[in-house]
């Protein structure tokens, strides 16, 4: 199988252009790849291929083989990949996900992408949408006590489910080993990413991020859109905030006006290669 390894903001999955090659059992090929010892070394896998009612389709899948339903840095390696590959020579595209059709708004620069804007859809709040359970319709600086430590949440879907959390240093707060808590807490019968957030300014914060079947990732595309969310929801921040993560910096703009967010950033290229999947893709 080729394939080509890519990051957005060390958010690095492998991707395989599935007009050329076919993935018979994605879930775990994803598993194999993604071995940092063993495999390539990823935080998933992610399909291009053609699609019925966009110019491409992805498909995600995560480093325990699970399928997810959207991943916003990957998407902009998506746009990156099928621009400097040759699949398009557009500028805009659309891409289908299994959250809906998003939008795409590529820089070029001497020939490559170097960002990527995407409009990334309406967020969600409604708690059934997460889905977490609870007797109230939005879940909004609520409590929730992990291993004994009581947390204020605000839970938000950008197509797949985040609970946000606001903390005082994400450099020192101990995400390996508060995050499974979150992931497999009986309130998110879908298992849930969690974003720990710290405040620098009205329109700038720190996050880190546990991400449901990949631990702790370098950067989360809509965990990023969706503590932006939370953080106009509680009155945190204005509309327009600058994002570090551990791998780089987002933008991200919330439009509540219009119900979007838009998210803008870097996609990069680690290299191409080739790996047999033999065994594993039966």
């Amino acid at each position: 199988m080729k394939f080509t390894k890519m990051h957005g903001c060390g958010n690095d999955y492998v991707y395989v252009n599935c007009f050329e090659e076919t993935v018979k059992n994605p879930g775990a090929v994803s598993r194999y790849v993604s071995d940092r010892h063993f495999g390539i070394g990823s935080d998933g896998m992610i399909l291009i291929g053609p699609s019925d009612t966009a110019d491409f389709r992805m498909a995600m899948y995560n480093a325990d083989g699970s399928e997810g339903s959207m991943c916003g840095n990957g998407i902009r390696c998506v746009a990156k990949y099928v621009y400097d590959y040759g699949l398009t020579d557009q500028t805009s595209i659309s891409v289908e996900t299994r959250s809906g059709i998003k939008y795409l708004d590529l820089t070029v620069e001497d020939g490559k992408v170097s960002l990527v804007k995407v409009n990334m859809g309406a967020p969600s709040l409604l708690a059934k949408d997460i889905p977490v359970v609870t007797e109230k319709e939005y879940v909004v600086d609520e409590p929730l006590t992990i291993s004994g430590e009581e947390y204020y949440i605000t839970c938000v879907s950008m197509g797949n489910p985040h609970a946000v959390t606001f903390v005082k240093d994400t450099a020192a707060f101990p995400v390996e080993q508060v995050g499974p808590y979150f992931e497999n807490h009986e309130m998110f019968p879908d298992r849930v990413n969690t974003e720990f957030v710290q405040l620098i300014s009205r329109s700038e914060m720190n996050m880190r991020v546990w991400e449901r079947g990949s631990g702790e990732t370098w950067a989360c595309g809509t965990g990023t859109c969706a503590s932006v969310v939370a953080a106009v929801v509680n009155g945190y921040t204005d509309e327009h905030v600058l994002v570090h993560l551990r791998g780089g910096d987002l933008q991200i703009d919330y439009d509540r006006t219009a119900d979007t967010v838009w998210m803008t950033g870097p996609a990069t290229t680690v290299f191409d290669g080739e790996i047999d999947i033999s065994a594993i893709d039966q």
